[in-house]
C-alpha cells in the first residue's frame, strides 16, 4: 500500500468532462464537487436525462444530461454511481477503453445474494471488472457517506484534508483516480490491486465510522438522516493506511447497513 499522490509534471491526466451513471446521493455530490472544482459534468441515470432537469439547473452551466451511454463516452473517466445489483447493466460497450471508479458496495438485503463474493472468490469491484472487460475499473469513493464527501472536502495542502482509499489493476487508472480525488478536495491511498479491494468493503476499520466519529445506535433511515446534520471528521491519509492495514479479510455476504446491528 502507498500513499497516492497526485501529478506534479504540471499537466492533469484526467480530462476536463467528468461522466456520471448514476444520480443518487453519491453521484450527485461527486457531480456538485466537479463542478465547483470547474469540471464540466455529463449526468445520467436509468431514468432518462428528463428526470435530472432540476439537479441540473441547480449544478450550473457546467452540467448536462444525457443517456448512460452519452455519459461513457463524454469522458475517458468515468464515476459508477450504481448500486451493486445494477453492476451488469452498465454499458460496457460505451465504456470500453475507459477508466471507471467503482462506488459500490455490496449489502446482499439490498443487492440480493452473489456467490463470487459470498464465497469471496471475487471482490464486488473485481466482478465488476469482469463484467467491464474492456475498462479499468478503480475502487473509489465508496467509503464515505454523500454528506461528508462534501463537507470534508479540501484544498490541496489543508492541514485537515482527509484520503480515501482506492484500489485498481491498472496503474495509470489509479492515477487518474488519484487526480480526481485530489481535484475534488480529497488525498488518495492506494491500497493495491482489485482482488485487495475488500479492505475498504463494508464493516471494515476504514469504512464509513472514521469519517462520522461517535455514531449512536440508530436504524439505517435515522442513520442517514444523522449524517446529514453531522459535519464529519477529518481522516488524514496517514490514519487511512493504518486503517485499511488493520483490515481482517472475511466474506463479503456478512456486511449489514449501517445501523445499530
Amino acid at each position: 500500500m502507498s500513499s497516492a499522490q497526485p501529478s506534479t509534471n504540471g499537466e492533469r491526466k484526467m480530462p476536463r468532462t467528468l461522466g456520471l451513471i448514476g444520480s443518487g446521493m453519491i453521484g450527485s455530490a461527486v457531480a456538485r464537487l466537479a463542478v465547483a472544482a470547474g469540471l464540466d459534468v455529463v449526468l445520467s441515470n436509468a431514468r432518462g436525462p428528463e428526470t435530472l432537469a432540476g439537479l441540473i439547473a441547480d449544478l450550473g452551466g457546467r452540467a448536462r444530461a444525457g443517456t448512460p451511454e452519452e455519459a461513457a463516452r463524454a469522458a475517458d473517466l468515468v464515476v459508477a454511481a450504481v448500486p451493486l445489483r445494477a453492476y451488469d447493466r452498465l454499458p460496457a460497450e460505451a465504456l470500453a477503453g475507459r477508466t471507471v471508479l467503482d462506488t459500490a458496495n455490496y449489502y446482499p438485503e439490498r443487492d440480493g445474494r452473489l456467490a463470487a463474493l459470498d464465497t469471496g472468490a471475487l471482490t464486488s469491484s473485481a466482478l465488476l471488472q469482469r463484467s467491464l472487460a474492456g475498462s479499468r475499473v478503480v475502487k473509489a469513493l465508496n467509503t464515505v457517506t454523500p454528506h461528508q464527501l462534501l463537507t470534508l472536502a479540501r484544498p490541496a495542502g489543508a492541514p485537515d484534508r482527509s484520503a480515501l482509499p482506492v484500489a485498481g489493476d491498472d496503474a495509470e487508472a489509479v492515477a487518474q483516480a488519484t487526480e480526481l480525488l485530489d481535484v475534488l478536495g480529497w488525498d488518495a491511498v492506494d491500497i493495491g490491486p482489485l482482488s485487495g479491494s475488500w479492505r475498504s468493503e463494508p464493516d471494515t476499520p476504514v469504512y464509513i465510522r472514521p469519517y462520522l466519529g461517535e455514531v449512536p445506535a440508530m436504524n439505517v433511515e435515522d442513520f442517514l438522516r444523522w449524517t446529514l446534520r453531522t459535519p464529519g471528521v477529518p481522516v488524514p491519509r496517514e490514519r487511512v493506511a493504518e486503517l485499511v492495514a488493520a483490515a481482517e479479510h472475511r466474506p463479503a455476504g456478512e456486511a449489514r447497513l449501517p445501523s445499530d446491528a
